[in-house]
């Protein structure tokens, strides 16, 4: 948990203020994983602070979504080349992932 707030914290992922009267204020909670090993024995405790987006008002909050992901397909074809290429494969583990746009609509969170 200290990991995943100092990462927030240095990134300016947030602002703090005082929690406003007029606006929907998003809730928050703790999602922990447990990332084990290649042998079966655990690695690592992983936490992450998450937004409850289901409080969320459509029209106040946000408006259009949108989430990139990868094709489970896409994923196959790359392999697949990597291998009858004799490309060497490698495999990243990134801790902390931000997507460093702006926001055009304050959204508040405790």
């Amino acid at each position: 948990m200290d990991d995943e707030i100092l990462a927030l914290k240095r990134n300016g992922t947030w602002t703090l203020v005082p929690r406003p009267q007029s606006h929907n204020v998003v809730g928050c909670r703790w999602i922990f994983k447990v990332k084990p090993s290649q042998d079966g024995s655990i690695e690592r405790h992983k936490a992450h602070l998450v937004a409850q987006g289901f409080s969320q008002v459509p029209g106040l909050d946000f408006g259009n979504t949108f989430s990139p992901v990868v094709r489970p397909a896409t994923v196959r074809l790359i392999l697949s080349l990597a291998v009858a290429s004799g490309w060497r494969l490698h495999q990243l583990d990134v801790n902390n992932a931000f997507l460093h746009g702006f926001l055009n609509k304050e959204v508040y969170m405790e």
